[in-house]
């Protein structure tokens, strides 16, 4: 949840003045109305997965998460051109101009490639999710991961672990694994500059590294890049009590 204040408003940019992140968990309704407790806000904007559910129950209108880190990207960084999200169910990279969509392309019918991914096999190797980027980037090699199912490639991990390898050395080679599926979507969209990566994904030191090695220009990460898509929505909020207004 994030919330706007018109009178924040710097250089033509209203600033958020207040978020809040939460796990959906298996009630994201129960949640959303948690978050929304003791809040008063002229407009409410919904996107994400949960945002038609939203809709139904909170009467607010939505829109897509393309569109949501298109205007959110443009929100942190006016100069932005291709945004490239992974979160915690998909990826995607998202072609931009003055914060409209020209393109896109997702990856969301597999966790492979996405923060459950990365949480998964976190976990198999005993690293916390939070730290995980930071251990692969003390990794003296990688090692190949062959699957890039999200089953399979735990029992390659565990296998691996079981031969004696680096835990350290298999967490670079997965990192790695999920950049080489992000990259066949990029090349799909292309890249221009300015290039953002968001997303809890973004979280993560070692992914923002090989991302930008792998790109060979610069990729710039908002302060907190959990909530572009937020902001994004809230933005779209805002843009409604305007047009309301006049």
């Amino acid at each position: 949840m994030v919330v706007l204040d018109d009178s924040t408003n710097v250089s033509g940019r209203e600033k958020p003045v207040e978020y809040k992140i939460r796990d959906a968990g298996v009630d994201p309704l129960g949640h959303s109305r948690e978050l929304l407790k003791n809040m008063h806000y002229d407009a409410l904007v919904a996107t994400g997965y949960g945002r038609h559910m939203a809709h139904a129950h909170l009467g607010c209108p939505v829109i897509t998460e393309i569109k949501a880190y298109a205007l959110g990207a443009h929100h942190y960084f006016p100069n932005c051109r291709t945004v490239i999200d992974i979160g915690g169910q998909d990826s995607k990279v998202i072609k931009v101009n003055n914060g409209r969509v020209e393109d896109f392309e997702m990856n969301d019918r597999c966790a492979a490639g996405t923060g459950k991914f990365l949480e998964v096999m976190a976990q198999t190797l005993g690293f916390s999710i939070d730290h995980i980027g930071e251990e692969a980037l003390e990794a003296e090699r990688s090692v190949s991961i062959n699957s890039m199912c999200t089953v399979f490639a735990e029992s390659e991990v565990i296998s691996l672990i079981a031969r004696g390898e680096n835990t350290r050395n298999i967490a670079l080679g997965l990192h790695e694994s999920v950049l080489n599926r992000l990259m066949a979507i990029i090349n799909r969209v292309g890249v221009a500059e300015d290039v953002i990566f968001a997303g809890g994904v973004a979280k993560n030191r070692c992914m923002g590294v090989l991302l930008q090695k792998k790109l060979g220009v610069e990729v710039r990460i908002p302060d907190e890049p959990q909530i572009v898509g937020a902001v994004g929505a809230a933005l779209a909020a805002n843009n409604t009590t305007k047009e309301v207004s006049k």
